[in-house]
């Protein structure tokens, strides 16, 4: 009896630790791999010309993958975001299919070169944020049609109350990412492979309770 009692007091106590190591880590959000903040609204276009005009595609559908803080215990996270090596996470997810323009037939083109069917959604993953005087640079891979590639965003940060309003910009060659420059009206009309994306992104701190 004694040595029973025995072993079910070691039952316990090993079942005791494992639950206390399975206790997760609060982010600064204060859940497990929840994102230390919340992407309030976003808007991501698409600029470039083509030989007969130029042409514009953009979407709202923007989701936060991740946004991880080095202090989750930051009391401000998104002036801890600002600070050197203080983002050790940030990314972005847009379905390519939602990027539509006032062109059905260039829409559905685009959508064709994008390989939305395979690769469904364009990614920007954060490598790291710099300070440049003023504005920002977010230097990072950017993976469309599933090929990624390094790129630099020159970013304006504008705190607005609780949120940050973040706008920026890039320019690229579609032909880089394997992409096949989009064409309409029966080949008429042509699209130039250099196009810029802009983002706009507003960035909201967790609500406390």
């Amino acid at each position: 009896m004694r040595n029973h009692i025995r072993l079910r007091t070691l039952v316990l106590a090993i079942a005791l630790t494992a639950a206390t190591q399975a206790v997760p880590t609060l982010t600064a959000a204060g859940r497990e791999n929840e994102p230390a903040f919340t992407l309030t609204s976003a808007r991501v276009s698409l600029d470039g010309t083509s030989n007969i005009h130029e042409f514009s595609a953009s979407t709202n559908a923007v989701r936060l993958v991740a946004a991880t803080l080095g202090n989750a215990a930051a009391s401000d996270p998104l002036d801890e975001a600002l600070k050197p090596g203080g983002l050790t996470a940030f990314e972005v997810a847009i379905p390519a299919v939602g990027l539509a323009s006032s062109k059905e037939d260039l829409d559905k083109n685009m959508h064709k070169a994008l390989k939305v069917q395979e690769h469904p959604d364009i990614r920007f993953r954060l490598r790291t944020l710099e300070k440049t005087g003023d504005a920002y640079r977010a230097l990072g891979w950017l993976t469309i049609a599933g090929v990624e590639k390094e790129v630099a965003l020159n970013l304006q940060v504008e705190r607005k109350g609780a949120a940050l309003a973040v706008t920026g910009s890039t320019d690229l060659l579609m032909t880089d990412y394997g992409i096949t420059p989009p064409k309409a009206m029966l080949g008429m009309l042509k699209t130039n492979p250099k196009v810029t994306i802009r983002i706009e992104l507003l960035l909201s701190a967790p609500q406390t309770t």
